[in-house]
């Protein structure tokens, strides 16, 4: 496939891809540079207990709001 094609890609269906062909360099290149080009990441301190993320609420709603695309 082409590097283009991959541009016209969404997210979800590089990610796919990246994941049915996990020996294409070049996708698995094309979706971390989509991942960065959308900045959609979530910041935050490591979580290292339930507890850390029973104080991050913001974090708990993102991946409710978001469950459909992971």
């Amino acid at each position: 496939m082409s590097k283009q094609k991959y541009q016209t890609m969404t997210q979800k269906e590089l990610r796919d891809y990246v994941l049915a062909h996990r020996e294409d360099k070049e996708a698995f290149h094309a979706y971390v540079d989509k991942l960065n080009a959308e900045g959609d990441w979530i910041e935050m301190a490591p979580v290292e207990s339930m507890e850390d993320l029973e104080n991050n609420p913001e974090l708990i709603q993102h991946f409710r709001d978001n469950s459909e695309s992971y």
